[in-house]
Order: C-alpha cells, then sequence, then structure tokens
C-alpha cells in the first residue's frame, strides 16, 4: 500500500500554483482518502474503474456498479464549487489565528457571500469531536457568556427592548482545557449554573485536579473529582503557590473573544457550537504549521452537511417553562409579603401560570417591572402578552 502522499505547498500562494487545476486536486484527494486506490463508498469494494478520464469511478463490485466520485461522502459532496476554490477555502479558515468572516472569504475567492457562508459551516461541520476523550491531570475550567449588550445596542434596539421589556439572551459556552493539552468547548443549554455539572462530568476524568474561579457551583462539581482549588478573582487573586490559577483557560478565552469582536462580530446561537469546534480546533493544532493544518483538516473530511440541515429550525427558539398550575392565590409568606401567582395570556388563552413575577421573570426572560406594570394596569401588554394575578 502506497503511503499518502506530502503536502508540496508551505503557503496559500504555493497552494494555488499546485492546485490550479481540478484533476489535480482530484489526484491529490485519491492518493490522501484512499492511498492512491479507491474504495467504493456505498459497498467498501477495492474494485473500481476509472471513468469520465479518472474524475469519476465506477464500483467493480457486481452486487453495486455504482458510478462515486472521491468527493461522496465528504465536505465538498455534492457541490458545484470546484476543488481548486475549496482546497484555498479551507486553508485559510484553518491558517488564520482568528478565523475569517464569509464575507471576507467570498471577496477573496470571488464568490458570494451567501456560498462562502455555506462552505465555511461545511467545514466546521468536519471539525467536530467524533471521539471524545476524557481530560486528565490538572484541568482548568471557566466560563463565557455570548451575546450583545444592551449598552452597544442602537438606539432602536434599546427602545424595542424597553417597550417589549425583553432581556437579551446571552449563551454560556463551557470551557475546559488540560495544563499542556486540549482545550474542550461547549456550549450549554442555558444560563442556569445546573447546566456546567452535566458538561464537566461528560469531558472530565475523574482522576483529575480541577482549578477554576470562586464561582459556587465548582465547589459542588469539584466533590467528585481528586482534588479541587479555586481562585478568588473577585479578590484579585489570580495566581497562588505558582500553578493554583485559571490563566491558561483565560488566555483561550481572549482568542475566543478576539474572534467575535474582530472577526465574525455576532455568532448566533443555533450557530455557535460550530464556531466553538472551528476555534478549538485551531486551539489545539497551534503548535502545527499551516500546511500540515491543511493536511489534518483533509484527515476529517468525510462529514456532510446540507443546506437543509444548516438552515432548518434546530429548536433553540427559547420558549416560556410553564410551571404546575396553583390554586392558591397565595404562596409562601416571604420578607416583601405574599407572593401572588400570575398568568400569561396570548391571544385571550392562558398559556402559563407562574407562582410569583419573579418566577415569570427568570421562565421567560421578560424584565419584572414590565410584568407588574400589566397587572397593575398601567400598560396593554409585556413581551407581546397580556399578564394578570389569579
Amino acid at each position: 500500500m502506497e503511503k499518502k502522499q506530502t503536502i508540496p505547498f508551505k503557503n496559500l500562494r504555493e497552494l494555488i500554483r499546485d492546485f490550479s487545476d481540478e484533476q489535480k486536486c482530484i489526484d491529490f484527494l485519491v492518493q490522501h482518502r484512499w492511498h492512491g486506490s479507491p474504495v467504493c463508498p456505498y459497498c467498501n469494494s477495492n474494485k473500481w474503474y476509472s471513468i469520465e478520464n479518472g474524475k469519476r469511478f465506477k464500483c467493480g463490485n457486481k452486487e453495486c456498479y455504482k458510478k462515486y466520485s472521491v468527493t461522496v461522502g465528504t465536505i465538498f459532496h455534492g457541490s458545484h464549487i470546484p476543488l481548486s476554490t475549496w482546497f484555498p477555502a479551507v486553508y485559510l479558515i484553518s491558517a488564520h489565528k482568528k478565523g475569517i468572516s464569509s464575507c471576507q472569504l467570498a471577496r477573496d475567492l470571488g464568490i458570494c457571500q451567501k456560498t462562502a457562508w455555506f462552505m465555511s459551516h461545511r467545514i466546521r461541520e468536519s471539525l467536530r469531536t467524533k471521539e471524545s476523550t476524557f481530560l486528565k491531570n490538572m484541568v482548568e475550567i471557566d466560563e463565557v457568556y455570548i451575546g450583545g449588550r444592551v449598552k452597544n445596542m442602537s438606539n432602536k434596539k434599546r427602545a424595542a427592548i424597553k417597550e417589549n421589556g425583553r432581556v437579551p439572551e446571552k449563551s454560556m459556552v463551557i470551557g475546559m482545557i488540560e495544563r499542556d493539552g486540549e482545550l474542550r468547548l461547549e456550549v450549554a443549554p442555558n444560563e442556569l449554573r445546573e447546566s456546567i455539572s452535566p458538561i464537566v462530568h461528560k469531558n472530565v476524568d475523574k482522576t483529575a485536579s480541577l482549578m477554576t474561579d470562586g464561582e459556587g457551583s465548582y465547589i459542588t462539581i469539584g466533590k467528585h473529582y481528586t482534588e479541587h482549588q479555586s481562585v478568588n478573582h473577585k479578590a484579585s487573586e489570580y495566581v497562588r503557590d505558582g500553578f493554583i490559577h485559571t490563566n491558561t483557560i483565560e488566555g483561550a478565552f481572549g482568542l475566543f473573544r478576539r474572534s467575535i469582536i474582530g472577526v465574525y462580530h455576532k455568532m448566533s446561537p443555533k450557530h455557535l457550537s460550530r464556531y466553538c469546534d472551528e476555534i478549538q480546533y485551531r486551539y489545539n493544532s497551534r503548535q502545527l504549521k499551516d500546511n500540515e493544518r491543511f493536511e489534518n483538516l483533509l484527515g476529517k473530511m468525510e462529514s456532510r452537511l446540507t443546506w437543509k440541515e444548516l438552515t432548518k429550525d434546530n429548536g433553540l427558539i427559547s420558549t416560556a417553562i410553564i410551571e404546575p398550575e396553583i390554586n392558591d392565590t397565595t404562596t409562601k409568606i416571604g420578607k416583601q409579603g405574599k407572593k401572588r401567582v400570575v398568568c400569561q395570556i396570548l391571544n385571550g388563552e392562558v398559556i402559563a401560570t407562574y407562582p410569583s413575577i419573579v418566577a415569570a421573570e427568570k421562565a421567560t426572560g421578560i424584565i419584572k417591572e414590565s410584568i407588574s406594570r400589566v397587572v397593575r394596569g398601567l400598560r396593554n401588554s409585556s413581551g407581546g402578552y397580556q399578564w394578570k394575578y389569579v
């Protein structure tokens, strides 16, 4: 069996020179993916015939006889964009330290922005971690919140937020990094602190030593591991005893923030996990040269993302959490007196009931002051709903 073809170029200029012809790209992928001997992606037969002047192949298995190309089942599958354009796109996305936007990629490659955006997400899809292993030894953990700030929004958007009373949603990303090892970035399903624990247990081995900040949620998590040390950032403590710190994961988050602020500007919750996969891959392969990272990425190309899958609704639209209905008009008496049950009304129908206005705010994201004005008759609606005391 022949060895994989070595990468002949060292930079983008040489890549464009070496892969300017489509057949050269096909021959390179055949050599890289199948070691020069095509394998049918439908039946795994190694019997094949070359057709269409080497551009495609035909399976030699009598029970199959299907025609296929080297791009079947890869990120290039079904694309009308030539490989001579795909290769520079793969190189640019993998080589740029903070990524490259779809607008810039479109200008560099001479394609439309929509096509560049689709190509970018196809490449990011191939970077997803297929076989996850546990992080061991000394592991630093922290979280970062992704989302716009109200003070940075336009006057029109801030006025709409004030009118609707809806707090801008943010996405929580959990970062875990093994000292001198691998980085993991995983998007939490919500902003609740309870969602941190399952993600940590999924990625970190029980024998590991955890390094975190002073967040209370990590105290409970740390009881399940060999050791847990924390630093109190609120007291301006960042390093203790020379090794107790979270500076490594903070450095990785610094690159993450720079990618958002300087390149992407906005990451929607729907696609945030793919951006995390991209940034995670570049960080973990930072010791490789750009041409070596390109070759490594081609080794992960056997994954496919269709336009329908990319643009479908994946259920990340926030919905109200419906609490169990309570018949009593009062609940426990707190410091501020009796809490009254409030119901959420849409088109004249009660769609949810909450034990208090504070509970309604937590479930819907609509600020309690706006809900209070509605139930007191000072305004007609808040967040698109009517509100009444039960």
